[in-house]
């Protein structure tokens, strides 16, 4: 990170940020440079003016220690996205010594549906705060009441650590959702990255009251394989290759344990208990392919599966709501899919009641 950067309060480059991508789109483009075409995909100008301009101010998700790559997520989230919605009664809870923050639309009723959502990060960062405005912005816009799990990080606390405490947290709310005003046959959960990766694990192995939805943005599902779009897309978009095995050596250090299904989902023998499922992909994500490559599978073995990919999008657009549209308007559907899913798991239970 620059010095420059380094000195300015995030407010005032949040502030920069917002002014830039006001400009009248020939200056945007001028800043951004040529469009970037890939794989028969061309970088979103605003996806690729952001990038742009996080090289220029030495803004980077860092690599060189746990604590460093913690600061540098929390700052770069703090400068997109955005401000603070607000709407929402947000409370502090404890899950069975699992941290988590619980968000309530204002006038919400009683006996609405849940949606328990696990930050990403690399299972090496991430937290409540960084990613508190996604899960406002998901509360307030699905109408939906959102629990925040913080699990622990790694690599502190190494494989499997992470996957447990988001069963814990997942067990804790369906047990105490007379508490939480929630209707239990009517939680959800959802993630994005490495906490797609929770998510969707967590559902795998739920008891005996399973999730009715899963909402994925850009999930890790395999360790096991480099797959195309991770040389495709390995360096320049954010997320890179050096990161991903960065990431894995701290959270999993023992290659036995990426075939292990609580890591690598994609390859468990059978899902075809999961729920159905909202899945996202980024077109200039390394981690595309497997999360198509997941969609796939849970679509042969007869879960109701919805892909979107977005062609023109690198990982991490979840989080970037404060500047530009197409980031806002990628979430702003999967909102629309988490809406729709859970009338539809309303309607299946009301079936089932009278059945």
């Amino acid at each position: 990170m620059s010095k420059l950067a380094e000195s300015l309060p995030p407010g005032v480059l949040a502030g920069a940020l917002r002014f830039l991508f006001g400009l009248p789109a020939p200056l945007r483009r001028l800043i951004a440079g040529r469009p970037i075409t890939l794989d028969g995909q061309r970088l979103h100008p605003e996806a690729q003016l952001l990038l742009r301009l996080q090289q220029l101010s030495g803004e980077d998700w860092q690599t060189t220690t746990p604590a460093a790559n913690r600061t540098a997520l929390t700052r770069s989230t703090a400068l997109v996205s955005g401000p603070i919605v607000d709407g929402l009664t947000v409370r502090a809870v404890s899950m069975d010594g699992v941290a988590g923050r619980f968000y309530t639309p204002h006038g919400l009723p009683e006996g609405s549906p849940l949606l328990v959502f696990y930050h990403g990060g690399g299972w090496v960062s991430g937290d409540l705060d960084s990613h508190d405005n996604l899960c406002r912005f998901l509360a307030a816009e699905a109408g939906v009441r959102v629990l925040s799990a913080d699990y622990r990080l790694a690599p502190e606390h190494p494989f499997p650590a992470a996957a447990d405490d988001a069963r814990t947290a997942y067990e804790w709310a369906v047990a105490h959702a007379a508490e939480l005003r929630v209707d239990p046959a009517r939680i959800a959960l959802g993630g994005d990255s490495a906490g797609g990766n929770l998510a969707a694990v967590t559902a795998l192995h739920a008891g005996d009251v399973k999730p009715v939805f899963l909402l994925l943005f850009y999930p890790a599902v395999d360790a096991t394989v480099r797959r195309r779009s991770r040389e495709l897309f390995g360096n320049g978009f954010f997320l890179t290759d050096q990161k991903m095995d960065w990431f894995l050596d701290h959270y999993a250090p023992s290659r036995d344990s990426h075939t292990d299904p609580r890591l690598s989902v994609l390859l468990a023998e059978d899902l075809s208990g999961l729920p159905p499922t909202y899945l996202a992909t980024a077109g200039f994500d390394p981690l595309r392919d497997e999360g198509e490559a997941f969609a796939e599978k849970l679509a042969a073995q007869g879960v109701p599966v919805v892909l979107r990919r977005y062609e023109g999008l690198f990982h991490g657009y979840a989080n970037i709501l404060g500047v530009g549209g197409v980031f806002r308007e990628a979430v702003a559907e999967a909102v629309g899919a988490l809406r729709t899913g859970l009338a539809l798991a309303n309607t299946r239970q009301g079936i089932a009641e009278t059945a």
